[in-house]
């Protein structure tokens, strides 16, 4: 999976649009292995972001769980966390 696209079910706040058309842009980009589409491609490139970001949405929506939502900020503090320790660099 792209390390870009985070998850997005059962946090606290919700999901919003912009973070569900953020990860359906990242998943379009890595499987088309374009970051920016051509002028010849741009339609095609957009209509499946939107196709995903819906179905992003639609996912969400009906999925449940019994688990209490995750705080967003302290999931993403710990992911920021994990991140410095993996990229440290070393002292000499």
């Amino acid at each position: 999976m792209c390390r870009n696209i985070k998850p997005l079910f059962n946090f606290e706040p919700p999901t919003t649009d912009d973070q569900a058309r953020a990860a359906a842009l990242q998943y379009v980009r890595k499987v088309s292995g374009m970051t920016k589409p051509s002028q010849a491609n741009a339609a095609v490139f957009d209509e499946a972001v939107n196709e995903i970001e819906l179905a992003t949405m639609r996912l969400l929506v009906r999925l449940t769980t019994t688990a209490p939502p995750k705080d967003r900020e302290a999931w993403e503090e710990a992911r920021r966390a994990k991140n410095r320790e993996r990229f440290a660099r070393p002292t000499p």
